[in-house]
């Protein structure tokens, strides 16, 4: 009897010690390796502190001047560009203020270079001025509108014009001007007072240099006009293979449209991107939703709404959404079936690239209503 017990018993001990065995090895495995929670958290957050950027007036000799506002009592009023996130491409103006930060405009006005300031929350205006190594003040105005944007200098007596730039903690170089979202004169008001333009630090453009601004003139202000002969770019996704597809705005009816960048203008930075309807040229905005990415749409008279798709060869309708945010600008995306992005951009006939973004003025959610329709973004065709 004893014989027969003992190898069942050395059976039982050798099974419970590969049991064991493998119950300890997978508890292992299911642990979380350091490097893969890791790469997640990076991925998923991304952290930037906050980045003051200096605004300066540069003489041609490349002296820097320093740029404040003057409150009543003649104490001086930091300007900064505030970088906030991982781009760097479209940065907030503001002045520095003890607890708090101020809007910098570029104010509706009857003369044709209209003055910059900070608005503070009485609504008083305190106006931008360049300072020069003698303690001379220049006048820091808006000077010339090219589309939707308004170049921005400081103005010797002379009548001589300073760029006007943005310098970060590392050297890099924006270019500070008026951006305009409104064809006509005014943007909004603000405490009462008329807005042009929202004062914004953006990378270079490659022509704004040699925009030439028109000579001052005595009298009101002329209503802006312009000569240009309008250039329409083609709006594109890109898959990974570096196919290019057409982007189309589409009915209810299924009844499909253009959609297309339009240079108005000799500058090509910062354009518009319309919805191209029975002659009729239709906003496309970036919606307010409560969905992970936002969607695109173009918005008709009536409120009626169009989708905005990319088209493959074989006529796959592709959505094209705002997928993430930095800082104020908006990544827009094609998305294939399997979830995959494609790039979206706007090509010039003559083969320049702009790349397709939405576009962020205000801190808050919704920036303004069309046609009853909450607009989260403005889609630009930026450089």
């Amino acid at each position: 009897m004893k014989n027969s017990i003992q190898p069942l018993i050395r059976t039982i001990s050798y099974n419970s010690f590969i049991l064991g065995f493998l119950f300890l090895f997978t508890a292992c495995n299911d642990r979380p390796s350091k490097d893969k929670t890791s790469t997640t958290d990076t991925e998923e957050i991304v952290k930037v502190n906050k980045i003051h950027w200096n605004v300066k007036a540069i003489h041609p000799d490349g002296k820097s001047l320093d740029v404040k506002a003057f409150d009543k009592e003649g104490k001086s009023i930091d300007i900064k560009a505030i970088q906030n996130s991982d781009q760097d491409n479209f940065l907030d103006v503001k002045a520095i203020v003890p607890g708090g930060e101020l809007p910098v405009k570029m104010l509706e006005s009857e003369n044709q270079y209209v003055p910059v300031a900070v608005i503070d929350n009485q609504g008083d205006k305190h106006y931008l001025k360049a300072i020069t190594a003698e303690g001379e003040k220049l006048d820091i105005k808006g000077v010339a509108r090219f589309g939707n944007i308004v170049l921005m200098k400081a103005i010797t007596k002379n009548g001589d014009f300073y760029g006007v730039k943005a310098i970060s903690p590392t050297g890099k170089l924006n270019d500070i001007k008026g951006v305009k979202i409104a064809r006509g004169e005014r943007e909004m008001s603000l405490k009462g007072i008329g807005i042009h333009a929202h004062v914004k630090a953006m990378h270079p453009a490659a022509n704004e240099d040699d925009l030439k601004i028109p000579k001052r003139t005595k009298g009101k202000k002329k209503k802006y006009t312009s000569d240009f002969g309008r250039i329409i770019w083609n709006i594109k996704a890109v898959t990974s293979e570096g196919k290019n597809l057409d982007v189309k705005a589409i009915d209810a009816e299924g009844n499909i449209f253009d959609v297309k960048a339009t240079q108005d203008s000799k500058q090509h930075s910062f354009m518009n991107i319309k919805a191209l309807v029975d002659g009729v040229e239709l906003p496309v905005k970036v919606m307010q939703s409560p969905d992970e990415y936002a969607p695109i749409k173009a918005i008709g008279k009536n409120g009626a709404i169009y989708d905005i798709k990319a088209l493959t060869n074989d006529n796959v309708k592709l959505d094209i959404k705002g997928i993430g945010r930095s800082g104020n600008i908006i990544h827009v995306k094609a998305i294939n079936e399997n979830g995959e992005f494609y790039a979206v951009k706007a090509f010039a006939p003559d083969g320049k690239l702009n790349q397709v973004k939405g576009i962020k003025i205000f801190d808050r959610e919704v920036e303004m209503n069309v046609q009853g329709h909450p607009v989260y973004a403005h889609l630009k065709a930026i450089k």
